[in-house]
């Protein structure tokens, strides 16, 4: 597994299991699969619902805690310094650790600048070896990194080879900030797994387009979290690291960019309003 040194020295590995929609009832068991297929980056989040689950599998797995590591996110009902504190110590109760490797932001908005204190704070006693944040665009990126005593580790968007955050990437690097891909496959859209580049580039390695996709973005440094239930994709999912892309096919694949979401706008108000009443309700 190829690993990333993250701004504070932190080793974390560059790809790792995301557990994004995965129901609570399936989620120990996915856990568990993931880890004996070999991945030892966990990615979960409190709005998940699932980080019980994930505690149960590193807990039961039998390896070692300080072999995996595990990422989560605060949420934002749990907005500002007293609240993300609380969530902090929730979130170490729910995965049954004494510490999270790594600590997102989940998203822009309410009062993040709290949040942020608390996790720098967090930081600094040992509960967390890295923060960063997730979903956070160019702008508001730059003014928390400007304004704040530790700028963001990591910074988890959209990235996939439809969107392929190239400029966004630029920008987290005069930080030192990594970036991390939500969504690597796209979640299938825009008939991704039947992309002719993908497939014709994968042909000549003999790996499928999903292979090809993750290794792309691998090779540009980018952490990918790709999810699947199944045992055997996951397996596939992980076999990226026994071949390398020209190039030419790196250029040839950079030509997918469609430089937009094939989600959602962090801009748009109706996606704002819909993220922080879910927020509400958690």
């Amino acid at each position: 597994m190829d690993t990333v040194k993250l701004r504070n020295g932190v080793e974390m590995p560059i790809l790792g299991y995301g557990v994004y929609q995965v129901s609570p009832s399936e989620c120990e068991r996915c856990v568990r699969d993931a880890i004996s297929a070999g991945y030892r980056l966990i990615d979960t989040a409190q709005a998940y619902g699932n980080e019980q689950n994930v505690g149960n599998a590193i807990r039961n797995c039998g390896i070692p805690r300080e072999e995996l590591f595990i990422v989560t996110k605060v949420w934002i009902s749990n907005a500002g310094y007293e609240r993300a504190k609380a969530s902090i110590d929730e979130s170490l109760r729910k995965l049954q650790t004494d510490y999270i490797d790594l600590l997102l932001i989940h998203q822009p908005f309410s009062d993040y600048y709290g949040t942020w204190r608390a996790m720098e704070e967090a930081y600094k006693v040992g509960k967390l070896r890295a923060i960063g944040v997730s979903n956070f665009y160019p702008d508001r990126f730059i003014d928390l990194a400007e304004f704040s005593e530790i700028p963001p580790m990591v910074n988890q968007v959209e990235t996939h080879v439809f969107n392929q955050q190239i400029e966004a990437q630029k920008i987290m690097e005069q930080y030192s900030t990594h970036i991390m891909a939500w969504g690597p496959f796209a979640e299938g859209r825009n008939n991704f797994f039947g992309n002719e580049t993908l497939i014709a580039v994968g042909t000549k390695y003999n790996k499928s387009a999903a292979q090809t996709a993750l290794r792309y973005l691998i090779q540009r440094g980018v952490i990918v979290i790709p999810k699947s239930v199944r045992k055997e994709r996951m397996e596939q999912n992980i076999n990226v690291f026994d071949f390398t892309l020209s190039d030419e096919d790196m250029q040839r694949i950079s030509q997918l960019d469609l430089k937009q979401s094939l989600f959602f706008s962090h801009y748009d108000p109706q996606t704002v309003k819909w993220l922080c009443n879910y927020g509400k309700s958690k």
